[in-house]
């Protein structure tokens, strides 16, 4: 290996150990509210509405700050957007953890929302910018394997020092630990540079080559490449169908197979941790195989399968978790390959902005999720939690199909 290997080795590694560091806190922040509800319930004598609200509200921020700022990322670079980000989640638990009412928790929940929408747009135009292409493969496995352990460190970090402590001594704790993430990516922020100015550069170069003679494209012209909505679409059906199952499976298991609440939550665990371990796996098929779809596809359809054998009640009790560690173990497979194909999808010079459109879908379904299977549970249909789960499975390998297709007959150039 020569030092020009071995450097672009060390700097990929920096690169995506620093961005998945940024990743898992964010999402160790979509999880420092709920956790302490029990505490802020009896804090502000609040009801299960009011508390769901604040992460309804989080979401609905975030949502419209991530498509948002991902033109800000193509404008001024991805790396102060970066630190506006982290900076805010830190400020975020700051405010909620002087809260004296429930103005200043939903304050604290907005400033949370805008924090949250910075990190998809940032992340993968430095991903795909700063990444070696040989190596891209296993930083998308690296990414989202930490915001997987965000998920899953949140809860015991939060309500076990609210338990020892207080809640707001939680919350505290969680603005310090963001905080010195921030002091982290600052003090290696040399290696987080994007040069806003030459992607776009690059991109009109791209486009003159491509189309000689004809006008520059519009920052907006994107809005009308098919590709760029399939992938939102698949985005927005895929978190239907995560915030389905986190807010009710353990409900809707214990109505179907009498099985304790408990037991239901310790098989979404077990579904996050299949995640983080399929997300690993899945790196290397990505990388090795060079088949999004058809690993995409596989993986879905299996997905599929599970949820509607749950939901027909074709399996014991005693099957469930381990169903749910393979469905998480499937969903994390199609990972990488499902971020090669959005990657394949996406113009040059404007990623920020793509990747800012496209991962809105994932905080619309995050609101639209809950809602949609909560109506159909209080209807008294518990099976329609994994039979809708397994039909949003199918629609996301269609919806899979034709990005491919659309990829094939765009005429932007892409990111190679």
């Amino acid at each position: 290996m020569t030092v020009t290997h071995a450097s672009a080795r060390a700097s990929d590694v920096r690169v995506i150990s620093l961005l998945s560091l940024a990743h898992g806190s964010s999402h160790f922040f979509h999880l420092i509210l709920p956790p302490l509800f029990p505490w802020l319930k009896a804090e502000f004598a609040l009801s299960y509405a009011e508390l769901g609200l604040l992460m309804s509200v989080f979401f609905v921020v975030s949502c419209i700050v991530q498509a948002a700022s991902g033109f800000l990322v193509d404008r001024i670079g991805a790396r102060p957007v970066l630190f506006v980000g982290v900076g805010l989640l830190a400020l975020s638990a700051i405010v909620l953890s002087q809260s004296n009412g429930y103005a200043l928790l939903m304050l604290g929940a907005v400033i949370a929302g805008c924090g949250n929408g910075v990190f998809h747009p940032v992340d993968y135009t430095l991903i795909n910018h700063k990444v070696s292409v040989p190596r891209l493969p296993y930083a998308y496995s690296a990414h989202g394997v930490t915001g997987y352990l965000g998920w899953a460190v949140a809860p015991v970090f939060m309500a076990g020092i609210a338990a020892l402590a207080d809640w707001r001594i939680a919350l505290l704790c969680a603005a310090v630990l963001e905080a010195l993430i921030l002091l982290i990516l600052w003090f290696n922020r040399n290696d987080l540079i994007d040069d806003a100015q030459h992607r776009r550069a690059s991109a009109i170069k791209a486009a003159e080559e491509a189309n000689p003679g004809r006008a520059p494209q519009s920052a907006f012209a994107f809005l009308k490449l098919t590709s760029v909505w399939l992938c939102w679409l698949f985005f927005f059906f895929s978190m239907i169908a995560m915030a389905g199952i986190q807010s009710f499976a353990p409900s809707a298991l214990n109505q179907l197979y009498a099985i304790p609440v408990t037991t239901g939550n310790f098989s979404i665990t077990l579904m996050a941790l299949g995640s983080a371990a399929g997300m690993i796996v899945g790196g290397i098929m990505a990388a090795k195989l060079k088949m999004p779809e058809r690993i995409v596809g596989t993986c879905l359809f299996a997905c599929a399968v599970i949820g509607l054998l749950i939901g027909a009640e074709f399996v014991t009790a005693a099957l469930v978790p381990g169903l749910f560690f393979m469905i998480g173990c499937g969903l994390g497979i199609a990972a990488p390959s499902r971020d090669m194909m959005i990657r394949s999808a996406t113009p040059q010079g404007v990623s920020g902005s793509v990747y800012g459109i496209v991962y809105s879908g994932i905080d619309l379904g995050a609101a639209v999720g809950p809602l949609l299977f909560g109506i159909l549970l209080d209807a008294g249909k518990p099976n329609s939690l994994f039979l809708g789960v397994a039909f949003l499975q199918l629609l996301l390998i269609l919806t899979a199909v034709k990005v491919v297709a659309s990829n094939a007959n765009a005429a932007m150039p892409k990111i190679q």
